[in-house]
């Protein structure tokens, strides 16, 4: 009919296939709620390095069944990379460059991180992902982390404290659910987020699980550091809260 317009096509939007490096913290669960809401990227799946030998989530101390469980809830596949109970940096990094590679094959061209400020972590995990030409994507970089806990609460986020360092908290700390009364007595100095290493969370429900993840708490165990001292000059061993599956 003369006078009309034909409609515009539509565009596809090509969505950027990335890797999401899951610890199943607080942090790690902020930025893949931000990830999943942004239109520039499709998670493909999660990625948890383990100690092999304990099948447990790396720092965190989680049992890796666990994090399966978070996976499912959130309705992604999750990816293992096991490593050995004392593993070097070299190991790390052949193992997650082999991991990545293969993933590569399957389009996916980058990483993202809960990261938030530290710089040299950052700069670490960039230098390693374009050796094998992939990039580095960090949702949560360089915020506020008293305004991202705030975030993290109101959007109905749960997690309690799984880890702890001796340097910053004590046993007291661990096997807490992360509230606004756990913020408010953390004491001076200690990050709302832990992002200097204080504190390690397990988060078990919020906006992207589709059902809460149910576990019971059990054991705490304090764990001396042996070997190089590897954070704060201060820091003795760390207080673990085992969570053990329903």
């Amino acid at each position: 009919m003369e006078g009309t317009e034909e409609p515009a096509p539509s565009v596809a939007v090509v969505k950027e296939k990335i890797v999401f490096c899951w610890s199943g913290g607080k942090d790690s669960a902020l930025a893949l709620h931000r990830l999943q809401q942004d239109p520039r990227y499709e998670v493909a799946s999660l990625l948890t390095t383990c100690n092999a030998y304990f099948q447990r989530v790396s720092m965190h101390g989680v049992r890796i069944s666990l994090a399966q469980r978070q996976a499912r809830s959130i309705g992604l596949p999750l990816d293992i990379v096991g490593l050995s109970e004392r593993a070097s940096n070299d190991e790390y990094q052949a193992k997650m460059s082999d991991y990545l590679l293969a993933r590569k094959k399957d389009g996916v061209t980058g990483m993202a991180f809960g990261d938030i400020f530290l710089e040299d972590l950052k700069q670490w995990r960039e230098a390693n992902l374009a050796t094998i030409g992939m990039r580095g994507i960090f949702p949560l970089w360089k915020e506020n982390t008293s305004r991202l806990i705030e975030e993290f609460l109101s959007l109905g986020f749960s997690s309690i404290t799984c880890c702890v360092n001796d340097a910053y908290l004590g046993e007291d700390s661990v096997g807490r659910v992360i509230n606004k009364d756990f913020i408010a007595t953390l004491p001076c100095g200690v990050d709302p987020c832990g992002e200097n290493g204080e504190f390690h969370s397990f988060a078990f429900d919020g906006p992207i699980f589709k059902q809460p993840v149910i576990f019971t708490i059990g054991q705490k165990v304090y764990r001396p550091i042996d070997g190089p001292q590897p954070l704060a000059s201060s820091t003795k061993g760390f207080w673990f809260c085992d969570l053990l599956e329903c």
